[in-house]
């Protein structure tokens, strides 16, 4: 059946046409109409991006971090100086932000971990037990470099990259990535203090935040064993999405095109600033995890930069450079705090914390004291030497938050099979926490099945990854048959959202021109989309290609549809190979 219906998206109404059945269905950024057909049961129904507001049976956009001068979505983060939509209504599927939680009661102080009992105060970590002393083994002051994970993989597949925190894999880049629950974190901690600082940035005029404070993430995550600085101008201008440099962008836009191996490179292949950006430079290393952390989890923030590397989070700020000027920072003590209802605007890296950093070096009467120590992208005059604080009551910092926990060296695997060039753009399901996804592709010549990677839209997912062998060239029934003769891979929880891979215990060898599919049964608690797809949302940002995947959804994993053709998207999942 076939509902052309009216859809509003970012104040705008559009026409669009889909195939609907009776089950609602979440996808991301473009409008879909929802409809009931009294002859089927189950299909497809609503679409929702990441982080914005949801129409009902509509779209719903990420809402990513957008710089000077660029249009963003509803939801998102948009540089000052720049155009942003207005976000769409929220109705009764609510809105939702990648990794982010949502309560339906309880009060929690900034920066605390809330649960059933309790208030706990902004900032403040508890811990149940004692944990590692500074300087001892394991702690951020030891050593770098890429080494092997120390993660043990079972019989079955089930690894310690999907027991608890999907974050061991094979070749993985260590740096003190212990997840103990009792580690004790310090009062206070300082990336410049311990090697880990990363090279401070000058974004200039142009509208690259977000990409500037990825890659300081990222690198910071290598360090103090590899000191690497990579190119900004490659990603900005090298990935999947239609923006200039002058336009801004979004952290789901770094993830996609680090994800996809579009990058990064290193500054000296590519320096920043001069407009051009050569083609055919490889990437100096491969991402193969990204943690999208809680909204205000401070602790966890904590944890992640103490254990991992610095987390790239956002602010709301009317300032545009290091001259600016604003009522919501204090040039004396280089200390920031905006409470408001802006959205955020700008992107900045947390790489240290001081809870008893005094609430009187702010400009706003505080509640208490405590505040994130922050890289910005203005370079060296800004702040001290790039750095600044922001408060921990600041509106904005801790809400979108993404870690980089798995970066591999280029010769982890030879061959990614993938056709989700612009990542996770929205999210689809079936009204339900649980969805099964797979996608299928073609061998080449030697190849030997190695991983398999995919997204989890929100903490807390059940997977169960699966290979079917032999897929026929026709869909329908034939299809179904092939997708249900599948052999259990490995399974596993994933603490949070992110982008995950998955290492198999033992390399699979492919037939040469063998059509093969990765499957994903998917549980997300508190989700009625859980599975990541990339579709064209109809701004002109994502530069889709519908022609180049061939994906299946399901519901029970027995009946599948066809989503290039029912639901015009790409899902999110990908296979890696090695020769």
């Amino acid at each position: 059946m076939v509902v052309v219906s009216d859809i509003v998206r970012n104040g705008i109404r559009k026409k669009a046409a889909a195939l609907f059945l009776a089950v609602s269905l979440s996808l991301g950024t473009a409008g879909c109409g929802q409809a009931n057909n009294p002859a089927e049961t189950q299909s497809p129904g609503r679409i929702q991006d990441p982080d914005g507001t949801q129409d009902t049976g509509g779209i719903q956009n990420p809402g990513g971090i957008q710089d000077s001068g660029g249009i963003q979505n509803p939801g998102g983060i948009q540089d000052s100086g720049g155009m942003q939509e207005p976000g769409g209504t929220r109705d009764s599927g609510g809105m939702q932000e990648p990794g982010g939680t949502q309560d339906s009661g309880g009060i929690q102080n900034p920066g605390g971990t809330q649960d059933s009992g309790g208030i706990q105060n902004p900032g403040g970590t508890q811990d149940s037990g004692s944990g590692r002393n500074p300087g001892g083994t394991g702690n951020p002051s030891g050593a770098g470099g890429f080494a092997a994970a120390g993660g043990d993989t079972s019989e079955n597949g089930e690894n310690a990259q999907g027991s608890s925190t999907g974050s061991s894999t094979t070749g993985v880049y260590q740096w003190n990535r212990l997840d103990t629950a009792n580690i004790k974190l310090p009062s206070a901690y300082d990336y410049r203090k311990t090697g880990r600082a990363p090279q401070i940035g000058n974004q200039g005029s142009l509208g690259t935040c977000w990409a500037f404070a990825s890659l300081t993430a990222l690198e910071s995550s290598l360090l103090p064993g590899k000191s690497i600085t990579f190119a900004v101008d490659h990603m900005s201008m090298h990935n999947s999405f239609l923006l200039g440099q002058d336009e801004g962008g979004e952290y789901t836009m770094s993830m996609a095109y680090l994800l996809a191996w579009q990058g990064p490179v290193l500054e000296s292949q590519d320096p920043y600033g001069d407009g051009v950006s050569p083609d055919g430079l490889a990437p100096s290393v491969h991402v193969q995890e990204i943690q999208v952390l809680p909204s205000k989890d401070y602790e966890a923030i904590k944890r992640a930069v103490y254990l991992r590397g610095g987390v790239q989070s956002s602010l709301y700020t009317s300032m545009r450079d290091y001259q600016s000027q604003s009522v919501y920072y204090n040039r004396e003590t280089n200390s920031y705090c905006y409470i408001g209802n802006e959205k955020p605007n700008h992107d900045s890296v947390i790489v240290g914390w001081d809870d008893n950093y005094s609430r009187e070096n702010f400009n706003l009467d505080l509640a208490g004291d405590g505040a994130f120590i922050c890289t910005n992208s203005w370079g060296e005059d800004f702040g001290d030497q790039g750095y600044f604080y922001v408060s921990y009551f600041d509106s904005n910092i801790g809400v979108h938050n993404i870690v980089y926990t798995g970066v591999e060296p280029v010769d982890n695997y030879d061959y990614i099979h993938q056709s989700d060039l612009c990542g996770w753009v929205g999210q689809i399901g079936y009204g339900q926490e649980e969805a099964w996804f797979a996608n299928a592709y073609r061998a080449d010549k030697g190849e030997n099945l190695a991983a398999a990677g995919f997204y989890a839209t929100d903490k807390n997912t059940e997977y169960e990854l699966y290979l079917a062998r032999n897929l026929p060239d026709a869909g329908g029934g034939e299809m179904e048959r092939a997708l249900d003769r599948r052999m259990l891979l490995a399974k596993g929880r994933l603490d949070n959202a992110g982008y995950y891979t998955i290492p198999l215990d033992k390399k699979i060898p492919l037939e040469d021109n063998e059509k093969f599919a990765i499957i994903v049964k998917i549980i997300t608690p508190g989700t009625v989309h859980p599975v990541a797809i990339e579709y064209d949302a109809g701004d002109g940002i994502a530069q889709v290609d519908l022609t180049d995947g061939e994906g299946y959804l399901s519901h029970d994993g027995k009946v599948w549809e066809h989503v290039e053709e029912t639901q015009s998207c790409n899902l999110c999942l990908k296979a890696y190979t090695k020769k």
